[in-house]
């Protein structure tokens, strides 16, 4: 089992009727990604999917994925594509359940933003996963 150091949330940074396929595709296309961006994605509707085992690294976080585990909800922009947290009830709901249920097993792990990665203003910046995750988690008791 890898060393889990982080827990890091993420958005798709898309419309939340993206489809999973459509996601998937981009990487592999796109990126040229053999592995899916997130271990975990969670659409509008509040159902996940679980795109690789946690056992294996994902692209989440460039120079941070050996450690980490990612989880994405659909969506984090409204339509002219500027960032905002736009996660449904159900969407918040599943990241919370994902959350205590990966702390069970690694409860040292830092629950962060991929944004939290990141300098403000330096390339490579983004808001993903466009809320502040530490006040988020302060604000639901985790």
């Amino acid at each position: 089992m890898r060393k889990i150091t982080h827990i890091v949330l993420h958005c798709t940074g898309g419309p939340q009727n993206q489809t999973v396929k459509a996601i998937q595709d981009y990487w592999r296309i796109h990126n040229g990604w053999k592995n899916p961006g997130y271990h975990f994605l969670i659409e509008a509707s509040g159902k996940v999917h679980n795109l690789l085992p946690i056992e294996k690294v994902s692209n989440g976080v460039k120079g941070h994925n050996a450690n980490s585990i990612h989880i994405s909800y659909i969506g984090g922009v409204d339509k002219d594509r500027k960032p905002i947290d736009n996660r449904t009830e159900e969407q918040i709901c599943e990241q919370i359940n994902l959350i205590l249920t990966l702390k069970k097993d690694f409860p040292d792990a830092i629950v962060c933003g991929h944004r939290d990665f990141l300098q403000r203003g330096k390339p490579g910046w983004k808001e993903c996963p466009s809320f502040d995750v530490k006040s988020w988690l302060e604000s639901v008791g985790i």
